[in-house]
């Protein structure tokens, strides 16, 4: 262990996944596991995007593409963008990732030196900190409140802006509460000074509410999104970003060193996904939707708390300080007590603990079961 770097060492773990190994264990003991804690779709690929994977691959299109992106891609994000939000983006302001997660590390690396400092949310998703952490600078978190569904105030935002402030980071719909911000807030803080770093992977998961990007509020922004969530393309591992014009040339040499570019034949579905999946994604929606309400109206007939409901993404982060101050050890025992897999808000930050984030990316026959699970343990407490 000493030739382990320090950075290596102290990087704390992804607590959902040690829940997810954990269920795979008792899966292989012959266990009937419900999976509530995995933020994944349970849908397949449309086949549009399928076909257009086997037709790129059909066509030879198999080699590395320019390390921003191939342009037609690129192109069709900027018409996403135009025709949803009503913005103007150059498709040289973007660059395409394998994944959000490489975007997120390639914008970190261009805005934060060493003992930096980025603002969070508290509850936020686990590896923004980690990030930051990884990279010498220093995060700063900004608390929510329940009973204002956890959105980032923007005054409280402002008291902790300070002279090494470089970024703000929002998310919205939020991972994991699945709230959004609200357009007055996001507005005030794009006038709060720093650059705002938006992830928007979740939009388009919407439900009787209308997201918005940073971009309809300042240019002085960074946008990640991808094509995992919306369009059930986790294991494609296809993302972007979109940065001001000065900062392209820096992400692109970040780009070229770590990653080269992004798969090739992922990119060419990711093309099919935003030009011909739009029915699809409505379909997955309807049910998405009606998965939430029923999850809502079961979890508050159960006595979880959950004053505001939540409008976007696939996850609920419910109140269960009645049961327990320690998320990580109730969750593990709701796992091997009612073979049920839930999330611990201790996963998502201070501010979190005592809650369970719960996620309706499951059949609603399994959501029922998983839920009728949970309250028999409630019941045996």
């Amino acid at each position: 262990m000493d030739r382990v770097t320090k950075r290596a060492r102290e990087i704390p773990s992804f607590i959902v996944m040690d829940v997810l190994e954990r269920a795979h264990e008792l899966e292989r003991q012959g266990r009937h596991i419900i999976h509530l804690e995995i933020g994944e779709p349970d849908f397949t690929t449309p086949q549009c995007i399928c076909e257009a994977a086997r037709e790129a691959i059909r066509e030879g299109k198999t080699h590395y593409t320019h390390s921003l992106g191939i342009i037609e891609l690129r192109e069709a994000i900027c018409e996403h963008y135009h025709i949803k939000y009503g913005v103007h983006v150059d498709p040289q302001q973007i660059l395409v990732t394998s994944g959000t997660s490489p975007a997120l590390f390639m914008i970190f690396s261009v805005l934060l030196e060493a003992d930096d400092e980025i603002i969070f949310s508290d509850p936020h998703y686990p590896c923004y900190p980690n990030f930051a952490n990884f990279l010498k600078a220093k995060p700063v978190l900004v608390k929510g409140y329940e009973e204002d569904g956890f959105q980032l105030r923007p005054s409280e935002i402002k008291k902790r802006i300070g002279p090494r402030t470089r970024a703000i980071l929002i998310n919205s719909p939020s991972n994991p509460t699945g709230n959004l911000l609200s357009h007055e807030r996001m507005e005030k803080i794009a006038e709060s000074g720093p650059p705002v770093i938006s992830d928007e992977i979740y939009h388009g998961l919407v439900y009787g509410e209308k997201e918005h990007s940073i971009l309809e509020f300042t240019d002085n922004a960074f946008v990640l999104n991808g094509f995992s969530k919306l369009y059930a393309m986790t294991g494609w591992r296809l993302g972007y970003l979109i940065a001001p014009p000065d900062f392209v040339r820096p992400l692109q040499k970040v780009q070229q060193n770590f990653l080269i570019s992004a798969g090739s034949i992922s990119q060419w579905a990711g093309l099919a996904a935003l030009t011909k999946a739009d029915p699809d994604v409505e379909q997955m929606k309807i049910i998405y939707d009606e998965r939430r309400r029923y999850m809502i109206q079961r979890v508050r007939d159960m006595g979880f708390g959950l004053p505001v409901e939540p409008a976007g993404a696939f996850y609920m982060l419910v109140n269960a300080k009645h049961l327990s101050n320690n998320s990580y050890d109730l969750a593990f025992e709701i796992l091997e007590n009612a073979s049920v897999g839930v999330t611990p808000g201790i996963d998502f930050g201070r501010n979190a603990e005592g809650y369970l984030r719960l996620s309706y990316a499951n059949s609603l026959e399994n959501i029922k079961e998983g839920l009728n699970r949970l309250e028999d343990f409630l019941r045996s407490k």
